[in-house]
């Protein structure tokens, strides 16, 4: 079925066999954004169940026509009809459940079968193939499923892990998780376009306890960063996919380099290709009118095409620092302390006016005296349009994390991404 929902719909149907709650020929019924509807279809299908799945109406067309191909009924309320509003698609749902014979719900938003899939499966998969040494997991929250099921599973094995949940603007997942599980006043949910994640209400399947931090994304940047990771890394994703890529790129930025971070990316791009796939789909609801000036400086570093950042050392010889640069062709060196703090830089062409100079010279003769202010030092966060002074100055960019220098940006590197867009 393509997406992570796939093993939830097998495992509540196998469980409802278990206890009775179905009988053969019977109908099973769910409110769903699509992906888990498509995991309840296909074992449905093996186990000749009827299916009926209720959507909201902004879910992409490729879904409903998947969930068709396997037989099912599908039926679409409004999207803005909201929990306990007759017309939204888990009342629709729950009435489906009462009104059909033999029907259940498989109800993922409060079956407890939800997260123990991922105790059981996810999780253990992400603690194997890690050997153990997964420090931090970022998950697209929407039932909590996935995450609950993961972090309590990992955080079982090992209560130092940092489990972070990605919800979408609009969503009040968030204010809900910062205010101990209870809807705060005045917080109250918006419409957005990401399919899958973020919620206007608290499912109980998702365990807030578990969650240690929360990092929002916005449709927009969710989209653009799907469709970056098909372009630059092959990965064919959905936009909660995009989401969770945005929200880990906020939350890695804060972290030392001696993490193994896991990011779930969960579903496939196939089912969107008629929404944030399409370009005119994109310019009709202004996702592709971003100017490359609005982009952050952390947003071309990751972009960049060779992210390896070269540093030269206090006391670091000036032949030590002429030959990383030989090797590696590039002009100019930010230099660090022993505790690795930016200090400033070294350019080649202050090395060889300094080598011309008429006085004694030694191979292990240190930099220190060549190192120069760094004038344009930036963090990620900065925007490239008020950086582009210095670049306009033929300054290169240091990308700082604190103190320490995270990245490097010239003015050809820039070049290279505004030409590759257009």
């Amino acid at each position: 079925g393509g997406s992570v929902k796939d093993r939830v719909g097998a495992n509540i149907i196998e469980q409802a066999e278990k206890r009775g709650e179905i009988k053969p020929g019977g109908t099973i019924v769910e409110a769903t954004s699509g992906n888990t509807g498509v995991g309840l279809a296909i074992a449905a299908a093996l186990k000749g169940y009827k299916t009926i799945f209720v959507m909201p109406d902004k879910m992409s067309n490729e879904k409903i026509l998947l969930l068709r191909a396997y037989g099912a009924k599908v039926v679409i309320t409004p999207t803005e009809a909201g929990p306990g509003d007759p017309r939204s698609y888990y009342e629709v749902a729950k009435k489906f459940a009462r009104e059909v014979p033999n029907a259940i719900l498989a109800n993922q938003y409060h079956n407890p079968d939800n997260p123990q899939t991922h105790i059981e499966s996810t999780g253990p998969e992400i603690w194997e193939q890690t050997d153990g040494k997964v420090t931090d997991v970022i998950i697209g929250i929407g039932t909590g499923g996935t995450i609950t099921g993961v972090g309590r599973y990992l955080k079982a094995k090992n209560p130092n892990i940092t489990i972070v949940g990605v919800d979408i603007e609009g969503s009040i997942l968030t204010e809900i998780w910062q205010n101990n599980g209870i809807i705060p006043p005045g917080a109250y949910p918006k419409t957005y376009k990401v399919e899958g994640i973020g919620e206007d209400f608290l499912p109980s399947t998702m365990d807030i306890r578990v969650v240690d931090a929360i990092e929002r994304a916005g449709d927009r940047e969710s989209f653009l960063w799907a469709r970056q990771l098909v372009r630059q890394e092959g990965i064919f994703a959905g936009g909660s996919s995009g989401s969770a890529i945005a929200g880990a790129l906020k939350y890695c930025r804060k972290l030392s380099g001696d993490r193994l971070t896991v990011v779930i990316l969960p579903d496939s791009g196939s089912r969107y290709l008629s929404k944030f796939y399409d370009d005119k789909w994109m310019r009709e609801f202004g996702f592709l009118t971003m100017e490359f000036g609005e982009m952050s400086l952390g947003d071309l570093m990751i972009a960049k095409q060779n992210k390896t950042l070269y540093t030269a050392t206090l006391g670091d010889s000036i032949r030590k620092v002429e030959l990383v640069m030989r090797q590696h062709a590039i002009s100019q060196l930010p230099v660090v302390d022993k505790d690795g703090a930016l200090v400033g830089l070294i350019e080649e062409v202050d090395m060889l006016k300094h080598m011309l100079e008429e006085h004694n010279h030694s191979n292990d003769e240190p930099i220190d005296s060549l190192v120069q202010k760094a004038g344009a030092v930036y963090s990620p966060s900065t925007s490239l349009d008020d950086a582009m002074h210095s670049l306009t100055e033929g300054l290169a960019l240091i990308i700082v994390d604190g103190n320490r220098p995270a990245g490097i940006l010239t003015k050809i590197d820039v070049l290279d991404f505004v030409a590759g867009k257009i």
